[in-house]
């Protein structure tokens, strides 16, 4: 759904949390760093708000390593998370080993998968903003009307959301000495995930008024690479209000976004000639334009 530039974001800071893991001297106590001494941070400078998960003894950092080994493939990945959990149950690199195997799984576009390895982060920590977004995601993009249990899911993926609007500052690991400008991008892509997610659910329920509101945050949050699905959606909440005008700007902004992205491209055509066709314009032609508001593949789930 996201960004394809951010999945490397995302990737890269989560790998550059674990390179930033050593192993630990041998005379070290649980509380020790695992990593070289670092100079004490000036008055001025700004502390990450948490600290990345840490080894505590060298046997469990081996371990860890080991287990590192199947992240290019996230079912083995996800096998080494649980056999390391199972022999060092209170080992704080766990959420580093089941994070590994939802990114991967997010990858592989396995829903089910991503939203199990969620859930297994969150019985660990329930403030992880990234695993906060990855089950909101999942929960607001799977969850139909015909659900029997489509009011708990959306209910979670709301509440997951709006955790993790919370605790993106408190609960983020950010490894010591990371630019503070990679860490704003990071947290402003989060936070454009997490309003998305608000939105979606609003969407789905036919609250389009609190959709758009939730879609324009999202957007906001991370103005530099605007979200092509999050601009489209935004079109069509404001179509089914039926403010055509505004609808059409928003679409012809999802068309441009979409370039080079047939999926995403085509049913932003679609709808932005409709919307021009019912402000009175000519659209540009284009196959199989529909009657009604567009339902793509782009649209959240009803």
């Amino acid at each position: 759904m996201k960004r394809a530039a951010m999945v490397v974001t995302v990737l890269g800071l989560a790998s550059f949390a674990v390179a930033a893991q050593s192993a630990p001297p041998a005379q070290s106590s649980p509380a020790a760093q695992t990593g070289p001494a670092q100079p004490a941070p000036s008055p001025a400078a700004a502390a990450p708000a948490k600290r990345p998960p840490q080894a505590k003894t060298q046997p469990e950092f081996d371990a860890y390593q080991a287990a590192m080994a199947n992240a290019q493939d996230p079912a083995a990945m996800e096998k080494a998370a649980d056999d390391f959990s199972t022999k060092f149950p209170d080992s704080e690199l766990r959420i580093l080993l089941f994070r590994a195997a939802m990114h991967g799984y997010q990858s592989a576009n396995n829903a089910d998968k991503m939203l199990a390895t969620g859930r297994k982060i969150l019985g660990i920590d329930a403030d992880d903003p990234e695993a906060l977004i990855a089950v909101g995601e999942v929960l607001a993009e799977r969850t139909r009307d015909t659900d029997l249990d489509k009011a708990q899911r959306w209910d979670e993926a709301m509440k997951s959301g709006q955790r993790a609007l919370q605790t993106i500052d408190t609960d983020l690991s950010i490894p010591a000495n990371t630019p503070q400008e990679k860490v704003d991008d990071y947290k402003g892509y989060l936070r454009s995930s997490a309003y998305s997610v608000l939105g979606a659910v609003d969407f789905n329920q036919e609250k389009f008024p609190e959709a758009e509101g939730f879609f324009r945050k999202s957007i906001d949050a991370y103005p530099t690479q605007p979200d092509p699905v999050v601009v489209l959606r935004l079109a069509l909440a404001l179509d089914k209000q039926g403010r055509y005008a505004d609808a059409l700007k928003e679409a012809d902004r999802a068309v441009d976004l979409s370039q080079g992205n047939q999926t995403l491209a085509d049913p932003a055509r679609r709808e932005r000639d409709r919307l021009v066709q019912l402000t009175g314009g000519i659209p540009v032609p284009a196959p199989n334009s529909p009657a009604t508001p567009t339902q793509d593949p782009a649209a959240p789930k009803k």
